[in-house]
């Protein structure tokens, strides 16, 4: 088991002081905002696309997509209607994000297959979710974070894993957001795991950059090894 890195909680507190004050793309643009709040089965479809449509995309790209999509007529953005919808419109929505045409199919796919084992509604297990095309651990915690409402581990994306490393609070290797999952999720309490996403992506988006972070701005510039930097 990990220990919990020294003045973490300094840490945490002084970057979520920070985001309090600076708006990022994942606080209006967010997997966890898109979503319409229709009907809970509609919240949840859309939230589990808006997370199959996010990966390698930045959220003010796929902000938009998700805004079109939502405003087809008919049905707007819901199992049936992605069914129903030609799949050249459907491509035509999404084309400006990444993989847009393994996404279409990835799309098309999971309508289908939520239509017929779960009416129409998301699988309610993170083990189901997993088995839909294009959902790995990181989409699967993420959708029962803001579909269900339950955090049963941490969302680990390029921006997670990228500052965890950077501040020591875990040691993992390129492309290893799993290992660094299971690091985390060793010391911090459970009750901050649905939040760390969202405060270490923001912060990754606006300060602690992948290439030139601007550490003499950073609010934890003293507490961190800015290992890697």
């Amino acid at each position: 088991k990990r220990e919990a890195p020294a003045n973490w909680r300094e840490t945490w507190d002084g970057i979520e002081a920070f985001r309090k004050a600076n708006v990022a793309d994942v606080d209006t643009m967010g997997c966890g905002i898109l979503a319409s709040q229709l009907e809970p089965k509609v919240y949840r479809y859309q939230t589990l696309v808006a997370l199959q449509l996010s990966s390698q995309t930045k959220d003010s790209v796929l902000a938009p997509c998700i805004a079109q999509l939502q405003a087809h007529k008919p049905g707007g953005l819901t199992v049936d209607s992605v069914l129903a919808m030609d799949t050249e419109v459907l491509h035509n929505y999404i084309r400006t994000i990444g993989f847009h045409n393994k996404k279409t199919v990835t799309l098309k796919e999971t309508a289908k297959i939520l239509k017929e084992r779960y009416d129409g509604d998301i699988p309610p297990t993170l083990e189901e979710l997993m088995e839909l095309p294009g959902v790995g651990p990181k989409m699967a915690y993420l959708c029962m974070q803001h579909a269900w409402n339950k955090s049963l581990g941490i969302g680990v994306d390029v921006h997670v894993h990228r500052i965890s490393n950077r501040m020591g609070w875990v040691k993992t290797g390129k492309a290893q957001e799993n290992i660094t999952r299971m690091e985390l999720e060793d010391w911090l309490p459970a009750e901050r795991w649905g939040p760390v996403n969202t405060l270490l992506v923001g912060f990754g988006q606006t300060l602690c950059r992948p290439i030139g972070p601007k550490c003499h701005e950073c609010p934890v510039k003293d507490l961190c090894p800015k290992i890697g930097v």
